[in-house]
């Protein structure tokens, strides 16, 4: 049994440590430490091993749109809905794959019902969008279906993940 699926696996301590590294992941170990009630060197050794189990993916910084578009204008940001015109496991596992290797493709979601696609996409403008469309869904036949909905305001973004 490998210590993922290990129930004894996280603990308390995990999940405090986890849920303040979701709030902010530039602490110092010290801080850090300080915050969820353990010693550094135990917090150093958990979050390390949070790492190796690939509890925690990855640390990123969190940009602030509105700032940014202040700088570089405010771009466009759509969710498409993406109905395929074969729907076996070969052909949505090659479209999956097509779109994550694209940067405009910020998120992409296997749903059901409805549509077999959800992405969150994002270009610097309407020509930018078009481009888009035409690299991911007008080149592929098996598309058969594209909806998107424009963001016209972003009323919370919160990546963090509810923990208990």
């Amino acid at each position: 049994m490998s210590q993922l699926e290990d129930s004894n696996f996280l603990d308390t301590t995990d999940l405090a440590l986890l849920s303040v590294l979701q709030d902010d992941a530039s602490l110092s170990n010290q801080d850090l430490a300080a915050r969820v009630h353990v010693s550094p060197p135990t917090c150093l050794r958990r979050v390390k091993r949070l790492r190796e189990t690939g509890l925690i993916a990855r640390q990123v910084a969190i940009v602030d749109t509105d700032r940014l578009a202040r700088l570089l204008g405010h771009g466009l940001q759509a969710v498409v809905e993406i109905t395929l015109d074969r729907q076996g496991d070969e052909e949505q596992a090659a479209f999956e794959a097509r779109v994550a290797m694209d940067d405009a493709v910020q998120q992409c979601y296997r749903v059901s019902p409805g549509p077999d696609f959800v992405l969150v996409v994002y270009a610097a403008d309407m020509p930018g969008y078009l481009a888009l469309a035409q690299r991911l869904f007008t080149s592929d036949a098996n598309v058969r279906n594209v909806k998107a909905f424009f963001s016209v305001k972003r009323a919370k973004f919160e990546p963090k993940v509810p923990l208990r």
